[in-house]
């Protein structure tokens, strides 16, 4: 994909808001994950587009892969010492964290049946789409995989060679997330001992067919760190805002209507199952009243 396809794409374009202030929800954590579902086909739907924010507070968010570790039970114990809670997400990868200083964001798109998004153009919109929010602070980000982070992948998103922020996808029916974390500001270092302590914990020197990071908290950092300034998760959201903005996009309240809410009850019933499913006794009943 070249870059003009991806300038046009986020110029002049309508785009519906949804973010934890405004969710009739009670539960902020699940809720989060059900929504994603419901905008995917939401947005499939009625092609439209959307953009979620979402933060967490303390929270391990584990991909599935991650239950395949021979002692996945001892593994979630380091988790809980480091008092951080866990859910297994609805959606492929490895582990990342969640805190008051990490922002997650979802440009939730629809796609046409016959012609879907190729996977790399999904993460090229939002790979330009942080390039372009961070720009004033004179620096740019590189798109490949920083191998000992946690969470791994082609468009781990690096300043300096330190990641500070991973993409992923998760595509229903004709809709596509791509969805991000940005480590914005706090202390990365400690995020990334504690996974590093949870595949130790897991694996315990053993070999498997599955691959799982030797995670160096040295190749992570916050975007606060790496630009050399003062910068708030809300501070992030609104240059994204702006930077959508200013290339004449318009924002609107995403509003959540009855047919919204129907698919939501459905996809928070499927989240909890498969955290019964996966987690068993080891489940976090407070995530899933």
């Amino acid at each position: 994909m070249n870059t003009t396809e991806t300038k046009d794409f986020l110029t002049s374009h309508s785009y519906e808001l949804y973010e934890s202030t405004t969710m009739p929800f009670t539960n902020k954590t699940i809720s989060h994950f059900a929504l994603t579902d419901s905008l995917l086909h939401y947005v499939g739907k009625y092609k439209k587009n959307s953009l979620h924010f979402w933060p967490t507070s303390n929270l391990v968010i584990l991909g599935m892969m991650d239950t395949k570790l021979p002692y996945f039970k001892d593994a979630l114990e380091i988790i809980k010492n480091y008092d951080h809670s866990f859910i297994v997400r609805n959606s492929g990868g490895l582990a990342v964290v969640g805190d008051e200083g990490v922002l997650n964001f979802s440009l939730i798109l629809p796609e046409h049946p016959q012609q879907k998004m190729p996977i790399n153009t999904g993460y090229e919109f939002m790979f330009h789409l942080i390039n372009e929010a961070i720009k004033p602070f004179g620096k740019i980000s590189e798109a490949y995989e920083i191998k000992d982070s946690y969470c791994p992948g082609d468009f781990d998103l690096s300043i300096d060679g330190k990641k500070f922020a991973g993409i992923s996808q998760r595509r229903l029916k004709n809709g596509v997330a791509i969805m991000i974390y940005i480590s914005v500001n706090g202390n990365q270092e400690k995020r990334a001992e504690m996974i590093r302590d949870f595949y130790q914990a897991g694996l315990k020197g053993e070999s498997v067919k599955w691959h799982f990071p030797s995670v160096d908290p040295s190749v992570m950092a916050t975007l606060e760190e790496l630009l050399s300034i003062s910068l708030t998760v809300d501070e992030m959201k609104q240059l994204i805002l702006n930077t959508l903005l200013q290339k004449n996009c318009t924002i609107s309240p995403g509003v959540y209507s009855s047919e919204l809410l129907a698919d939501y009850s459905e996809g928070f019933e499927k989240m909890i199952r498969r955290n019964q499913q996966m987690l068993g006794n080891s489940i976090d009943k407070e995530l899933i009243e």
